[in-house]
């Protein structure tokens, strides 16, 4: 089985991404809308930032979540024991970002969402009727003006040979909210779990942004939009010594959207924060 590329201006997208999210979770775009030389540029500002020590001076806020996370307190996915080999920027914003490098990522922030905003129309036209009358309003209104949506910037350093033994840069996860979006990184990596329990490799030609099903849609679609697991693998040879920049945008509806009967957004993500020791 293989992830398949679909071309963005292509007549038929919309249906192909719908029927490759719903039979992996994942969707592969090239020639999309969001322009290549800005996530080139962010992904080069933010590496210059993660080799700096400027980066102390935004640690993290509990209370808000907003920041540099080091990799010191990196986070440990679900079911696992061992923290991941990354640390990494959370972006919202309202929150703190370094002057130098608020113009670009902020518009990416905004190109993104708008991005995301058209996807999850799709996503709700190629719906089967029984499964869309049970979102509580339109997809693409859950997020917004949501102040929930999180950008995050990752930066997985190169291997030292020292790393914690079962370490690997991300471990097996599904994620939260309602969708995902990622420009291809800098470097490979990515691999999704197939449905006979295979690990494949998305296609990371630069210039493909990838979008996955997130925990919160898979509630509010009664399980039709599967949310899979997927981690970061470890690099080989030669490049071991080579930084991985990522770009997630994770979707979060406003807090007070019903996904389902049990869940709000809101009582969602706290349930899903405790679990994980975040809160």
């Amino acid at each position: 089985m293989k992830l398949e590329t679909i071309d963005y201006r292509s007549e038929d997208c919309a249906k192909q991404f719908v029927e490759s999210l719903r039979e992996t979770g994942f969707g592969v775009l090239s020639n999309h809308p969001i322009s290549k030389e800005l996530v080139e540029t962010i992904y080069k500002e933010w590496y210059e930032f993660f080799q700096s020590e400027q980066k102390q001076d935004f640690l993290f806020k509990p209370e808000t979540q907003d920041g540099f996370f080091p990799a010191s307190i990196s986070e440990t996915a679900k079911g696992h024991t061992v923290k991941d080999i990354k640390e990494y920027f959370h972006v919202y914003p309202w929150g703190r970002i370094p002057e130098s490098l608020k113009q670009n990522i902020l518009a990416y922030y905004k190109h993104a969402n708008q991005l995301a905003a058209e996807l999850l129309g799709w996503i709700e036209q190629y719906a089967p009727e029984d499964v869309a009358k049970h979102f509580s309003i339109p997809l693409p209104k859950m997020i917004e003006d949501s102040q929930k949506t999180l950008l995050r910037v990752l930066h997985y350093p190169p291997m030292l040979g020292d790393e914690e033994l079962g370490a690997i840069r991300a471990a097996a996860h599904e994620d939260i909210n309602l969708i995902t979006v990622l420009p291809a990184a800098n470097e490979p990596g990515l691999q999704v779990q197939t449905k006979d329990d295979t690990w494949i490799d998305v296609p990371s030609d630069f210039g493909n942004i990838i979008i996955n099903i997130g925990d919160m849609l898979q509630e509010a679609s009664g399980g039709y939009y599967p949310s899979t697991s997927h981690r970061v693998i470890n690099p080989e040879g030669t490049d071991k010594t080579k930084s991985r920049i990522s770009l997630p945008l994770f979707l979060h509806p406003n807090p007070e959207v019903v996904l389902s009967e049990r869940y709000t957004a809101d009582s969602y993500l706290m349930e899903r924060l405790r679990e994980l020791g975040v809160i």
